[in-house]
């Protein structure tokens, strides 16, 4: 009997293909939206995920000022950070859980070569550490040294925006002598590029030796703008925040006993990144499936006028002798063979549409997501269709023939 309420659904769902398919099309739609949204969502958060690993794990920002518009200092002299900072935070006796720490100072110039002008987003100084802290490669020449810093070297490392803006995509920037403010600086390597950061172009930068940056650009004031610190391992990143927090807080606090800085602990970001992005993913995954509700709502409706149009059907079937389950299973069958093919579609329209990218964003898709889809579809297909079915199945059959 089974198998003869599919041969029926089938003819059923033949004999009215234009209904049907428009039926089977918000099915698809619905599971297509979901499985796209959730790629879209899950893309995204492999995307922000990959560029704050792309700074590290394991290390640590110190900035200067508490929280607020003016930091913790209450008005008071803007709070800054020094050499002698960097050098505490660089002693292994005070902060053991540290590896390595790089100072960063920066400055604003406009910057010219090959006829061209243009004013990068970050011209920074630092030291030749830098590199292994942040995980910077070249892709083209080399970073600088710590000889190049010793020396005050006249040299840079350019991200790929300011090559582009300077030197074209034809012409090879390295050994290239740049015009940064009144100085000439000689072009060692080209960064590996880095994306945004949702924030910013990483790619906008110009990276100097810090010493040369303080011989040219921004004087030597023992004061750096902000320090960078490898913690020695992704699980010692806590420690090290605490000890870095610890071995400032002295030199640090305004008045009212407030720190005057900042530590930024990059693993902790990426577990609010990765926990904030898969509420976004909830959420658009919610929204689509909106769509298979309202697909739904459809095959309830598809079915009631099935059972009105063969209500003559469904007497004479009861006449000869069918009891209410075969009514009932074999308009449920067909309610849920809609749903099945819409569900297929869509999941065949998820799959192809998570091939391109949506608004910048190459979605990912997530197995599970497929998988969710396409068994609720069964599962809509199969509670919207109880009704209509358990309509037939109740009909009387001398009501049934008579029905004109």
């Amino acid at each position: 009997m089974k198998l003869e309420n599919v041969r029926i659904a089938m003819r059923g769902i033949r004999a009215n293909r234009l209904r049907s398919a428009l039926t089977m099309l918000g099915i698809m739609i619905g599971v297509g939206a979901v499985i796209v949204l959730v790629a879209v969502g899950n893309g995204s958060s492999k995307a922000v995920q990959a560029r704050l690993q792309s700074l590290g794990t394991n290390t640590l920002t110190v900035l200067a000022g508490g929280f607020g518009p003016r930091g913790a200092g209450n008005g008071a002299a803007r709070p800054t950070l020094t050499n002698a900072d960097v050098a505490a935070i660089s002693d292994p006796t005070l902060v053991p859980d540290v590896r390595q720490v790089a100072p960063v100072k920066t400055a604003s110039a406009a910057a010219s070569a090959s006829g061209n002008s243009y004013t990068p987003g970050q011209i920074l100084g630092t030291t030749a550490n830098m590199a292994d802290i942040r995980a910077y490669t070249t892709t083209d020449g080399s970073f600088f040294t710590e000889n190049d810093v010793v020396n005050h070297n006249r040299v840079v490392v350019l991200g790929t925006t300011v090559v582009k803006n300077l030197f074209g995509t034809t012409t090879d920037p390295v050994g290239q002598d740049i015009k940064i403010g009144n100085a000439t600086w000689t072009v060692a390597g080209v960064l590996k590029s880095l994306g945004t950061n949702g924030l910013q172009d990483q790619d906008d930068v110009v990276l100097a030796p810090i010493t040369s940056l303080e011989d040219n650009l921004t004087g030597n004031n023992g004061q750096v703008n902000q320090i960078v610190a490898q913690a020695t391992s992704r699980t010692t990143t806590t420690q090290a925040s605490a000890e870095i927090t610890s071995v400032l807080a002295s030199n640090h606090k305004s008045a009212t006993g407030a720190t005057q800085f900042q530590v930024l602990n990059q693993a902790s970001l990426l577990a609010t990144s990765e926990s904030t992005n898969q509420v976004f993913t909830v959420l658009l995954g919610a929204v689509a499936a909106i769509s298979l509700l309202v697909g739904g709502i459809g095959v309830m409706n598809i079915m009631l006028v099935t059972v009105t149009e063969r209500t003559r059907e469904i007497g004479i079937r009861k006449a000869i002798g069918a009891r209410r389950w075969d009514i009932l299973s074999q308009f449920l069958v067909e309610a849920v063979m809609l749903s099945v093919l819409g569900g297929l579609l869509g999941v065949l329209l998820g799959i192809v549409g998570s091939r391109f990218k949506i608004v910048g964003v190459q979605p990912v898709i997530a197995p599970g997501s497929v998988l969710l889809a396409f068994g609720v579809a069964l599962v809509v297909g199969l509670f919207f269709g109880i009704y209509p079915a358990n309509r037939a199945a109740s009909l009387s059959p001398i009501d049934a023939l008579r029905y004109e």
